[in-house]
């Protein structure tokens, strides 16, 4: 399996447009209410933008008013990894695609039932595949 965590910057700025990198690569983030997954309702698959690994699925996510596509779980166990992030004066924890490393967002403990977290990602971060019905 090809080690996607340790690839050069370079490998990212030619996949990835501007935007993506900013949030993905450099830790960005993107306005509340900007992006284009805020009020996406499809069922189906978020991916990482950067790597096409499968993040959150659309049966947990959840709609928390604060700008960005939330969800309650990740995909299955191990999809994502999380550090601790003390950028802009605050202690977070940062949400990380675990086949890439791309920062996806943050995850707080204020989500719904049955899990209490709420993943608060950047639609930028990923694609959506939608469910053939």
């Amino acid at each position: 399996m090809e080690d996607m965590k340790n690839k050069p910057e370079s490998y990212w700025k030619e996949r990835l447009t501007p935007e993506q990198f900013r949030i993905t690569r450099m830790r960005g983030t993107e306005r509340p209410f900007s992006g284009e997954y805020v009020t996406q309702k499809g069922d189906g698959v978020y991916r990482c933008v950067a790597c096409d690994h499968p993040l959150f699925s659309s049966d947990t996510k959840f709609e928390s008013g604060t700008g960005w596509p939330s969800f309650y779980d990740v995909i299955e166990q191990g999809s994502v990894e999380t550090k601790t992030d003390l950028s802009h004066l605050m202690v977070r924890t940062e949400v990380l695609c675990a086949n890439c490393g791309a920062h996806l967002g943050h995850v707080f403990d204020d989500g719904p039932n049955p899990t209490g977290q709420r993943y608060c990602i950047n639609s930028v971060a990923l694609k959506f595949e939608g469910d053939e019905k």
